[in-house]
């Protein structure tokens, strides 16, 4: 018999297809794991499939007692309670770096559509605008990114690839991370410093409590009315209502953004300014991405299954 993982969160079939041939998959549909299985159906369950940032914890791992593992299918994990995982001594794995190239291929094609315009000129010309030869102030000619000053906050696997993204765009590169990296970049080591410093902010700083809304309406400020931010990290890091109200008053000058404080995001203030660019939590979402990301989990849950330390472990 096949060994038993619990599908916690809810994913589309075709992500779970490969899976499906190696483990027997109890999928939840992302549904409460005891409203959809008996405790005679959990009792023997080992490891547990989910996505990083759907909260996990004590109340799930409770019902699972021979539970081992936690693997997460992407790179983030912040939604696990790791305080709860350890004191049940279960091992946490992920897929680093699986997706690091589509998530920072995303954030610069945010940067780029924000600052070249491009959904009101797509608007415009289908509108007939163009055509027709009438007046838009939202394309009146914006500043370029050359010679721009760009800030990463994060510079993980996701952030060096976002780096060496936007200096071939001719810009000038600085960072700032809890520690200083073998990067060609300036290390700022103080957050608002950086952003003191920056046109643009791209945040690819891993999620935590110590991020918790880190950029908020003092940050935006400080970023200023010429400013642009693009987030493909965590909604939880930017402080969601304080980022509408300078983007609605001309704190900042616009916005592009994959992750949202609540996700999936319901249409609000927000989408309704004109000066953002807004994807639905798409950063890692080619084939090649999702491939790379699948042979992680495999790795991971065919190590746990034979008794070998995961190859993938969550430090």
């Amino acid at each position: 018999m096949a060994d038993k993982v619990l599908v916690f969160s809810r994913f589309a079939k075709s992500m779970l297809a490969r899976f499906g041939e190696q483990f027997e998959l109890l999928e939840t549909g992302g549904k409460p794991a005891g409203d959809v299985f008996s405790s005679d159906q959990l009792k023997d369950v080992r490891a547990l499939l989910t996505m990083g940032a759907q909260p996990l914890g004590r109340e799930t791992f409770d019902l699972l007692p021979s539970l081992g593992a936690v693997v997460c299918y992407g790179t983030g994990y912040d939604g696990v309670d790791l305080k709860a995982a350890s004191e049940r001594n279960l091992v946490i794995g992920n897929s680093p770096a699986a997706n690091a190239s589509a998530v920072a291929d995303l954030a610069m094609t945010l940067l780029l559509a924000l600052m070249r315009r491009v959904i009101p000129a797509d608007a415009y010309l289908r509108a007939g605008g163009w055509a027709g030869a009438k007046p838009s102030p939202l394309l009146k000619p914006p500043r370029g990114l050359t010679g721009a000053k760009v800030g990463v906050y994060g510079i993980g696997e996701i952030g060096k690839k976002i780096a060496a993204r936007v200096a071939a765009f001719e810009t000038e590169v600085a960072y700032h991370s809890r520690s200083r990296h073998d990067v060609p970049y300036r290390y700022i080591g103080d957050l608002g410093e950086l952003i003191d410093w920056c046109d643009v902010l791209l945040i690819a700083v891993r999620a935590g409590p110590d991020t918790q809304r880190i950029i908020d309406a003092s940050m935006l400020k400080r970023l200023g009315k010429d400013g642009v931010l693009i987030n493909i990290s965590r909604g939880s890091v930017i402080d969601q209502p304080a980022l509408i109200a300078a983007l609605a008053d001309g704190t900042i000058a616009g916005a592009g953004l994959d992750v949202f404080e609540q996700e999936p995001y319901a249409p609000d203030a927000l989408s309704e300014l004109p000066n953002v660019v807004l994807t639905p939590h798409i950063g890692g979402h080619t084939l090649d991405a999702h491939v790379a990301m699948q042979d992680c989990v495999i790795d991971n849950l065919t190590a746990f299954f034979a008794g070998r330390q995961l190859p993938y472990a969550v430090g």
